[in-house]
């Protein structure tokens, strides 16, 4: 009897766990904001801080703990009406900013 195959790869793929369905928050040991000397976004961390550029940071200032992923896709969409296929592009910073540990699910 053979049994079932299991991927090796012990790293999470964190882009692909982040579902439309998915409500980020932003992780208790950052504090995210606007740093007027810094002319962005910031996230700021009892070791420093993270720039955040301007994608990032609209995506970001959207994830409260109520919004899912597509809440956040649907309200940059709106915003941004002339930047096509912005959904993968926001699932996959989302992704990454779980895996940075900005954010938990």
């Amino acid at each position: 009897m053979s049994s079932p195959t299991h991927s090796a790869n012990t790293t999470p793929n964190t882009a692909a766990e982040i579902s439309p369905e998915s409500v980020p928050v932003l992780n208790r040991m950052f504090r995210f904001q606007w740093e007027k000397a810094q002319d962005s976004y910031v996230l700021l961390y009892p070791e420093g801080m993270v720039k955040l550029n301007g994608p990032a940071g609209e995506v970001l200032a959207l994830v409260d703990g109520q919004r899912t992923a597509a809440d956040i896709i649907q309200t940059l969409q709106a915003k941004f009406p002339v930047a096509e296929g912005i959904d993968r592009d926001i699932l996959d910073f989302l992704g990454d900013a779980r895996e940075q540990l900005w954010i938990t699910l």
